[in-house]
């Protein structure tokens, strides 16, 4: 459900603060059977212009070549790969996650928020909420190191509607 999609990102700044943003533009697709979780399968695209900073310079700035390139990558995707029990409750989504043409396993702890009928759409819809961390050089984006930290946090909260 992309209007009940949301994905976060935190960048340690000048080791101050976090800067933190999200990108608009997120779609998923989920096989799911909550007596089987590790036959998940997520297969996630983000629009990479769809970064939301709360400012537009800093935004043109992140999508320019030096940055995440958005003109010559325009997608950012993750296909998982894995899954397997973590702690308390929570499973690890591993899976193939493509950013700037790079492609390297990244490991989501995911919880499952439940099911229930939604009475807005009439659809059957599922909750998850998601945390992982990833290395921005790994992916080529690298610059600025002294004054933007290189770990991202990612934090996910999604809702998932069951199609007819």
């Amino acid at each position: 459900d992309p209007d009940h999609a949301y994905l976060l990102f935190k960048v340690p700044h000048l080791g101050l603060s976090k800067v933190i943003g999200r990108f608009d533009e997120v779609d998923a697709t989920l096989d799911f059977d909550p007596d089987d979780i590790a036959a998940l399968r997520l297969d996630g695209v983000v629009s990479v212009a769809s970064i939301d900073l709360d400012d537009e310079g800093l935004e043109r700035r992140l999508l320019g070549s030096d940055w995440l390139d958005a003109e010559g990558f325009p997608e950012a995707r993750f296909t998982t790969t894995s899954v397997a029990a973590g702690e308390a409750e929570s499973f690890d989504v591993t899976g193939d996650f493509t950013l700037r043409g790079v492609t390297l396993p990244l490991t989501l702890t995911a919880r499952f928020g439940g099911g229930a009928d939604n009475l807005l759409t009439g659809r059957y819809t599922l909750g998850f909420e998601a945390q992982g961390t990833l290395s921005r050089s790994a992916y080529g984006v690298d610059g600025l190191a002294a004054l933007v930290g290189d770990t991202i946090e990612i934090e996910i909260h999604a809702e998932f509607q069951r199609v007819p």
